[in-house]
């Protein structure tokens, strides 16, 4: 699950790549899971409605994430 949420993160930064929250938050998220680190709820729910809606809700589902 997590490779997935990396996945349509890296998509939801290239697909937005003209407005700078979603490089901002995306980058955040993409450091935060490459230290494994735990997300907050704050930044699922961020990523949900600023990169990428599928990736958001794939990190809310999981507890891994």
């Amino acid at each position: 699950m997590k490779g997935a949420v990396k996945i349509f993160t890296i998509i939801g930064m290239i697909c937005g790549f003209y407005w700078i929250v979603p490089l901002i938050i995306g980058s955040k998220v993409l450091k935060k899971l490459k230290n494994n680190e735990l997300l907050t709820t704050g930044n699922k729910v961020c990523l949900l409605l600023f990169v990428s809606a599928l990736a958001g809700i794939l990190a809310l589902c999981s507890k891994e994430v």
